[in-house]
């Protein structure tokens, strides 16, 4: 299934980092030379351009390494000023770090911000066209830690490639951190962090006591796969207070029989306003209270993306959620 691909999953020329040459001190004229002062002057100079020669150099272009979630090192001599990411969580994560400009190409669900719109599409994350990846000239791709064989090819190309793999709250993080390691950004990474971490708590906060301890069903697809318990989608709605409906023993992403959700009857339904269509026509499901109720949120292609990208997002994805249930659900039990 095309999203579920991609789920498992601004330009600039790239500019050489070189050390600027220190101004020589301009010689003060001396009506009585000495040639010790002379020599003692040289000697000072040139250990003052040598000095700013190495701090440009090791401020500027230090080498350093990025440990990645496939358990490869890939080794950088300068932060990378050409980026092709595969990923569009990975994508929304680099212009979030303020890195967006150095983004060269895509694959073909990236479409946050609006200025990756322009940039060349490579393919999904799972099958890029390498050949289209090769030629952007990238520093680095970033791509889905499960895509082990466009990985391996890559690689085998000489292309430097970062495997991250964003599937829990922790993994956010984690991600979030090493991306602001790989561009020198760790500052950054950490005000974006501290941000998503004070939104999710305001929309926790925004949740009326009355929908607390509602089980919630959420639809991730129309096959129909629903969010699992362990994901980060179910990690927001228990921060939000709310109850999965999904059994643990199904999986992070089960594919549902339709007469299961009827059984498991929820309070609740996420899903996506192109699946909600055709919910009554499901079997049972007319009968079911939530849409008897009209307790069902059916979220438009821009929300879902910001629902199920685990990126940087998060916070607007607890308040879609958090919004869901204060509208949807009774305002007292």
């Amino acid at each position: 299934m095309a999203w579920m691909r991609a789920f498992t999953l601004s330009l600039w020329e790239r500019a050489g980092v070189r050390a600027a040459a220190a101004p020589l001190p301009r010689a003060m004229p001396s009506s009585q030379p000495s040639p010790a002062r002379g020599r003692g002057s040289k000697a000072a100079w040139i250990r003052a351009a040598l000095g700013a020669l190495l701090a440009a150099t090791f401020g500027l272009a230090q080498a350093y390494a990025i440990h990645d979630d496939a358990g490869q090192v890939t080794h950088f001599d300068a932060p990378p000023a050409r980026i092709v990411s595969l990923l569009p969580s990975l994508t929304e994560t680099v212009c979030a770090l303020g890195a967006c400009e150095r983004l060269v190409g895509v694959d073909r669900y990236a479409n946050w911000p609006p200025l990756v719109q322009r940039l060349p599409k490579v393919g999904g994350g799972l099958d890029p066209s390498v050949e289209a990846v090769v030629a952007l000239r990238p520093d680095v791709v970033l791509m889905d830690s499960s895509a082990r064989a466009a990985a391996a090819r890559l690689r085998a190309l000489g292309l430097k490639v970062v495997a991250l793999q964003p599937r829990t709250l922790a993994d956010l993080r984690r991600v979030t951190e090493r991306l602001g390691e790989l561009l020198r950004q760790p500052q950054a990474a950490d005000a974006l962090l501290r941000r998503i971490d004070a939104g999710v708590q305001a929309a926790a906060q925004s949740v009326p006591g009355a929908a607390r301890g509602q089980r919630v069903y959420f639809e991730v697809d129309a096959a129909p796969h629903a969010a699992g318990r362990g994901t980060f989608i179910d990690e927001l709605l228990t921060a939000l207070g709310l109850d999965n409906v999904v059994d643990a023993a199904m999986g992070p992403y089960p594919k549902i029989n339709p007469e299961w959700v009827v059984r498991a009857d929820p309070d609740l339904i996420m899903i996506s306003r192109q699946g909600a269509f055709d919910l009554a026509r499901r079997p049972g499901w007319a009968q079911m209270r939530a849409l008897r109720q009209g307790h069902v949120c059916a979220f438009d292609a821009a929300q879902r993306d910001i629902l199920v990208r685990p990126g940087p997002r998060m916070a607007e994805a607890a308040q879609l959620m958090a919004d869901c249930a204060a509208h949807r659900l009774p305002a007292d039990k």
